[in-house]
């Protein structure tokens, strides 16, 4: 009798990767507890909605700094030395942006805070993924991903519970609420710190040293002739995932404070739905359609579920909409950190996966902005969403079936 698939991975295996879960769950939660306090940072420096909404851009597009260098020096000198820079460095411009006295001070500490963002996804996938068992990677990829939904939800639940007891104080609940996920992230600190470097990356290093082959800056491996499309292709691919992800997520809470509606319940339906739905998508992925398909079924039913999601007049039709579009479009991310990894080889793979995917963050970074810009112009938020959703969603279909189909591949 077969055993259940977590008992093929061995302790080892886990808690390297529910460490690296833990970490990517709190990158996000630093992250989305900006989205639940714009309206009081608004009023504490006088900004306008387009200004509050490049708050949420300058992060993503310094992400992409944060991927780029973390994944070149994954690839030379390890995974796991990037990673415990990158919580360190994102756990300390958390704190610092809670002590912003400007706009322009809370801007700069929200860009620097992007770059531990995106080296703790581009050090910390490969990391994870590498020494998984290659025929259970769609689900591993599909929980792993599901990480940022948890820190979200995490998020609204902080938000929820903890922001009426100092909601007397606007200017300084906005800056509390940026400084929760501080401590936690000293304990991942910590934890990481004691897991073991990645064996697969260790394997490739002692090759090339018996070969004696020179360690080659990774960067310059990702535009080689070989891998050249693969890079363009999954960037491209990135972008279109992260704007459609944006336009969804980014002004939602705002918008559930101007459709007077409690915003934990359908924060709750949204996260739950997309950490839920990246593991079934992740785990269909290995059976039925492969990458390409699993995720072309989830964004799919996301979009024919946008309208409900945005324009409902009732609340129950509402939390219908907000499970459905996490469940589909969010959930359609479970593919993602499985599918960046079979894309490149091992000596080009924390860059490949953090070039590419944060390329696609920097892309796809101008949608919080777009929305906030389409507002001040006189476009109804919902409206501005919904374009943004679906035309972003379009191209995410198109993209995934003119790359290769990757289920199965061993990370060699």
């Amino acid at each position: 009798m077969s055993q259940p698939w977590y008992r093929e991975v061995s302790r080892q295996q886990w808690k390297t990767f529910l460490t690296t879960f833990a970490a990517w769950t709190l990158d996000a939660f630093d992250f989305t507890i900006l989205t639940f306090v714009l309206l009081d940072i608004q009023r504490s420096f006088e900004v306008n909605r387009g200004l509050a909404g490049l708050l949420g851009t300058v992060t993503l597009l310094f992400r992409v700094v944060g991927g780029i260098g973390a994944g070149t020096l994954a690839d030379r000198y390890g995974r796991k030395g990037p990673i415990l820079f990158s919580i360190a460095w994102y756990t300390l411009f958390a704190f610092l942006s809670g002590l912003s006295t400007s706009y322009v001070m809370l801007f700069a500490f929200r860009g620097l805070f992007g770059i531990g963002m995106g080296g703790m996804w581009a050090a910390g996938m490969p990391l994870a993924l590498e020494q998984w068992p290659a025929k259970h990677r769609g689900i591993a990829s599909g929980i792993l991903q599901g990480g940022y939904s948890f820190g979200f939800l995490l998020s609204s639940l902080v938000y929820q519970l903890g922001y009426p007891m100092i909601s007397d104080r606007p200017e300084w609940a906005w800056r509390i609420m940026l400084w929760a996920g501080v401590v936690p992230a000293l304990v991942v600190f910590g934890l990481m710190w004691r897991v073991p470097e990645s064996p697969v990356w260790l394997d490739k290093r002692r090759q090339m040293k018996a070969q004696g082959q020179a360690a080659r800056i990774s960067l310059a491996r990702l535009f080689d002739q070989d891998v050249r499309w693969a890079t363009i292709h999954t960037s491209l691919l990135m972008g279109g995932f992260v704007s459609m992800y944006q336009s969804t997520t980014f002004w939602y809470p705002t918008l559930l404070g101007v459709l007077k509606q409690q915003p934990l319940a359908f924060l709750l339906l949204l996260n739950a739905g997309g950490l839920i739905g990246s593991v079934a998508l992740g785990a269909l992925s290995e059976k039925w359609g492969g990458r390409r398909g699993a995720a072309t079924l989830g964004v799919t039913l996301g979009l024919l579920a946008a309208p409900m999601f945005l324009f409902s007049s009732n609340s129950w039709l509402l939390l219908l909409g907000a499970w459905l579009i996490g469940f589909f479009a969010s959930g359609a991310w479970g593919i993602v950190p499985g599918y960046l990894s079979e894309r490149f080889p091992t000596e080009a793979r924390g860059v490949g996966t953090g070039f590419t995917y944060h390329v696609g963050v920097g892309l796809g970074s101008f949608a919080p902005y777009l929305i906030g810009r389409l507002q001040d112009g006189g476009t109804d938020l919902r409206t501005a969403m919904l374009t943004c959703i679906l035309t972003a969603g379009v191209f995410v279909i198109a993209l995934l079936w003119l790359g290769p189909e990757t289920r199965g591949r061993e990370l060699e």
